[in-house]
């Protein structure tokens, strides 16, 4: 008998439940260049699959009846990575036009000493996300100190 093979997952897309998908569908194909791929318009089963060069990203569920929690288990926060600081500095004019919740002021490094960093905000559910890049984040101060910034937004 052969050994098992090793799995080595990768992400495949998120699914994200929200409480009106008209609300949602609009922030996250404005703010993070996704396209609309599918769509159920079904009032009683609402959803969107949302990508970029025909592979799924993002799933949208029309199914929460409360926005989001921090303080039960489940998901923590998401995380998209871009190529340059000027990305992310693009994404915050963005999102402050559309009014969006910051958790700090500004691009934000990860931790003391580090370059890489970016922008902590909420979604119109209360979902926390972050949009960052690998470096040129490191000119300002680090909000948590030696905490990892992602961690307690």
């Amino acid at each position: 008998m052969s050994a098992p093979a090793t799995l080595a997952p990768q992400t495949g897309h998120i699914g994200l439940n929200v409480t009106d998908l008209e609300r949602s569908l609009p922030f996250y194909t404005r703010v993070l260049g996704l396209q609309l791929q599918a769509e159920g318009k079904d009032e009683a089963r609402r959803w969107a699959f949302l990508g970029r060069d025909g592979r799924l990203v993002l799933t949208l569920w029309q199914q929460g009846d409360a926005g989001f929690s921090a303080a039960t288990a489940g998901l923590h926060h998401l995380s998209f990575e871009v190529g340059a600081i000027e990305e992310v500095e693009a994404a915050e004019r963005l999102l402050r036009e559309l009014g969006a919740e910051f958790r700090y002021d500004g691009v934000v490094p990860h931790g003391e000493g580090v370059s890489s960093g970016g922008i902590f905000f909420l979604d119109p559910d209360g979902i926390r996300l972050e949009i960052y890049a690998p470096s040129g984040a490191d000119t300002a101060p680090a909000p948590s100190g030696a905490a990892p910034t992602c961690g307690f937004f």
